[in-house]
């Protein structure tokens, strides 16, 4: 079966309820990420920053840029529910704030340090939530029930892996 280049690591698949070392592999994954991403295109050029990961995709310059974007979302989804009663989250058009000027152009330096702070300040925070913390939930508009902390820190542990998977496929396959 040929790799679906969309999903290098698989669909995400959640499991409903985790283990406190699940959740502690998970929190390490999320506090490793920055590093494995400034890895992932180290050395890359300007035209390899430009090159989309598969035909019809975003290149790794939109794809780092997405993941501060998403990442920065996730960490204020997580605080909002423990914020508030299962509150209302906002979505966003990833498609249409990939293809923003700021996307498609800025120096991935700037989402670098951003994912940096953001992931250091997320990981410190998730340390210290109780078993309790982890069920607060929160309704997001694409999702028919309410998600939990819990189901946030494995969609963006597995985000980070999908992502880290478009550019590491992509320097492969190139031969970077």
């Amino acid at each position: 079966m040929e790799l679906d280049l969309r999903y290098p690591v698989g669909r995400f698949a959640p499991i409903p309820s985790i283990s406190l070392e699940q959740r502690v592999g998970l929190i390490d994954a999320i506090a490793a990420f920055p590093n494995d991403l400034a890895a992932a295109i180290e050395g890359l050029s300007q035209a390899q920053l430009n090159t989309p990961y598969r035909e019809g995709g975003w290149t790794v310059r939109q794809v780092v840029h997405h993941v501060a974007d998403s990442h920065m979302h996730a960490f204020l989804r997580m605080r909002t529910a423990m914020a508030a009663d299962n509150p209302e989250v906002g979505a966003y058009d990833q498609d249409a704030w990939a293809g923003l000027a700021d996307s498609k152009a800025a120096p991935v330096p700037l989402s670098l340090h951003l994912i940096d702070a953001i992931h250091t300040r997320w990981t410190w925070w998730l340390r210290r939530l109780t078993p309790a913390d982890f069920a607060r939930t929160v309704r997001h508009p694409e999702h028919d029930d309410a998600i939990s902390i819990d189901f946030l820190l494995q969609l963006y542990a597995w985000h980070g892996g999908h992502h880290l998977g478009h550019i590491s496929g992509l320097t492969a396959r190139e031969g970077w």
